[in-house]
């Protein structure tokens, strides 16, 4: 089913321009998206939506029954990260937030939330125009805490899937570095799952000059980075994929002090059920055994994070989304992407749902400097997301955006 001629209500897309100009003014931290949520929930109002608020936190539901047929979900992540924005973009944000710590931090939709939020009231006011076109019922959501791995799950936990209609399909898009105007699509697993997990290592602290009388968690924080660093290279069979990173390493406030504490963020990145307990599992081992070989004089705490799980985009349904979007924009806006090692918790959604997902991603940046750079052997210089100078260009990414949001879900319609 296609997007029938002249679907556009006049002026939406002038009010999709502001909308996304103010909403990359004004970021918001994870779980706190409560302007935004605001922003959502009117916008759904104003086409038609019966909307509900506060859905796992500051998540927005809307939900169109249009007759007979299938429940298509189409759903949008809202947070922003703790980013001091350097775009030099007249509508960059100069927001400051409490951070986790408590303390203040630059705040910035360095990820491209703001795109997505836009984009997605933008397909439902664009399907709600056109209802005389489709039949089924479609389900918007609004999630809130992408970033923290968080949203989709307190979403589900707050009775989305018992409160609302229990979607046939989950569609989701992510705005990325490909040239803009461009749709990039894979089949299977797309995104890989997350693991995170805060370390706090323990020592024995005093004068930096008496190190003998110490047991120092920094060069103990240190030998557990660099041993770190062997399990990917070592203990992955080389035909799988997987990251380790470790992020974060804090000790100490002076120079001639040795810390009683040192703390320590480590994600990981896997495909695999197998590869994912063989990282966990190596960093347990590798964190203990550094404490013990230290005389660290208690054993380290390892906390883990709320994980996000591979991405899996179901492929014998997003053939059929694919064949639908190059039937729109044309087969050469289509671009097969290799697995991508960065992570979204929207799995969650179809896996809690027991429905398939289909998530693609968009172009964000000017198609000309995308190009450009590429050819120049400059590719990796361009920012990305999470990059502090990140910001899609807002044409043709907000119209793509929309548009594909729109075609999959007619598609997904009968009538």
């Amino acid at each position: 089913m296609s997007l029938p001629p002249d679907a556009w209500p006049p002026g939406l897309l002038d009010r999709l321009h502001a909308l996304y100009e103010d909403l990359h003014r004004h970021p918001e931290l994870s779980g706190h998206e409560h302007r935004t949520a605001g922003k959502a929930a009117r916008a759904l109002a104003d086409a038609g939506y019966e909307v509900t608020e506060g859905v796992g936190g500051t998540g927005v539901v809307g939900v169109l029954a249009n007759g007979a047929g299938p429940v298509v979900m189409l759903r949008a992540d809202m947070d922003a990260l703790p980013v001091a924005e350097e775009t030099g973009l007249p509508y960059a944000s100069q927001v400051y937030a409490d951070g986790p710590d408590g303390g203040p931090v630059p705040v910035a939709h360095a990820c491209g939330h703001d795109m997505h939020v836009t984009c997605l009231a933008g397909a439902a006011t664009l399907l709600a125009a056109v209802r005389a076109s489709w039949s089924g019922t479609l389900l918007v959501v609004f999630q809130p805490a992408e970033e923290l791995a968080t949203g989709a799950r307190a979403m589900i936990d707050d009775g989305l899937f018992e409160r609302f209609p229990r979607p046939d399909i989950v569609l989701g898009q992510h705005v990325g570095p490909l040239p803009a105007g461009m749709i990039g699509h894979r089949e299977g697993a797309v995104m890989a799952g997350a693991d995170a997990a805060s370390v706090e290592l323990y020592g024995r602290g005093g004068h930096g000059s008496r190190p003998e009388a110490t047991v120092d968690p920094v060069l103990m924080a240190a030998s557990v980075v660099v041993r770190l660093q062997g399990v990917v290279a070592r203990e992955v069979p080389p035909q799988e994929t997987a990251v380790l990173t470790v992020g974060r390493l804090q000790a100490g406030t002076v120079s001639n002090v040795i810390p009683e504490t040192a703390q320590l963020g480590i994600s990981l990145r896997s495909y695999t059920p197998e590869v994912r307990q063989l990282l966990r599992t190596a960093v347990e081992r590798i964190v203990t055994a550094e404490a013990t070989a230290s005389g660290s004089p208690k054993p380290p705490v390892i906390d883990w994070l709320p994980a996000a799980p591979v991405l899996v985009s179901d492929p014998e349904q997003t053939r059929a989304v694919v064949a639908d979007l190059a039937a729109h924009f044309g087969q050469d806006k289509m671009l097969p992407l290799p697995q991508i090692a960065a992570s979204e918790d929207v799995g969650h959604l179809g896996e809690a749902a027991g429905v398939p997902t289909v998530f693609w991603f968009w172009g964000g940046p000017d198609a000309e400097t995308v190009v450009t750079a590429f050819l120049e052997g400059r590719f990796d210089e361009l920012p990305s997301n999470h990059s502090a100078r990140f910001a899609p260009v807002a044409e043709p990414t907000i119209t793509t955006g929309v548009e594909a949001l729109a075609v999959a879900a007619l598609g997904r319609f009968g009538r």
